[in-house]
């Protein structure tokens, strides 16, 4: 790995080339980050467990037929991937209110939602990744339609697939957010193919909350200096299975 240059160094991971054209390597890291950079820490050890946890994700969604760029962990802090052309559109599913959308609306965090509610941000860090609707999309022509419905239909399946499992581990999902990207082809460098799943799914960008407690259980405690960070991530790899 010594000789794979860095392509990009994101607020959690780096990414590598690797020996193929259309793969990377992802190292998850230790920093954290939280209001678009604002404030800046470290979690230790939280790069290893993202990466465990992001790994268990992904296999999870692939064996219910959602496809991401996966292929495979490593080591503990590092994960082989398909390299993607991003789509610069976050997608968030939120199920019961919590964070911006309580600041929203004015209300009160916790309340249950009566149907999931599908955002899109605009992947900007200068802009501060605005909310955006298909419309704006459209107009700024960063996606095209069957793109967006993409987005939206697996952002909705994996909803679906993660709170049943979660569910059985006593943990709610709140909420979450997802990117995604097209394949790079291995000869022609150029994007082609469907739209993948990619970036990571863990605590970093879930929120997770003890289903009896409501205790957080994600990032919030480090953006809410609710202490006990790394133990809240230590948590959902146990309930994972982790370390078994």
């Amino acid at each position: 790995m010594g000789t794979e240059t860095m392509l990009y160094e994101g607020k959690a991971k780096q990414i590598f080339s690797t020996d193929k054209p259309d793969e990377v390597r992802v190292y998850f890291k230790d920093d954290a980050t939280a209001f678009n950079g604002e404030k800046k820490g470290t979690i230790q050890s939280k790069g290893v467990l993202n990466n465990s946890i992001s790994a268990f994700f992904f296999e999870l969604l692939q064996s219910e037929g959602i496809p991401s760029h996966f292929i495979k962990k490593i080591d503990d802090r590092n994960m082989l991937v398909k390299k993607l052309s991003i789509v610069p559109i976050e997608v968030v599913v939120r199920n019961i209110v919590a964070g911006s959308l309580s600041k929203r609306l004015g209300w009160e965090e916790g309340r249950r939602l009566s149907r999931p509610v599908v955002e899109l941000y605009y992947k900007d860090d200068a802009l501060g990744d605005p909310l955006i609707n298909r419309s704006h999309a459209a107009a700024m022509d960063i996606a095209t339609p069957s793109q967006l419905d993409a987005l939206e239909e697996t952002g909705l399946k994996v909803n679906a697939v993660l709170q049943k499992f979660l569910a059985d581990k006593k943990l709610l999902l709140v909420d979450f957010k997802l990117e995604f990207g097209v394949p790079v082809q291995a000869q022609s460098a150029a994007p082609g193919g469907q739209v993948l799943l990619g970036d990571e799914i863990s605590p970093d960008t879930c929120r997770f909350w003890d289903s009896t407690t409501n205790e957080k259980l994600d990032k919030d405690r480090f953006r809410r200096d609710l202490g006990n960070v790394v133990e809240a991530y230590q948590e959902i790899w146990s309930r994972l299975g982790g370390g078994r």
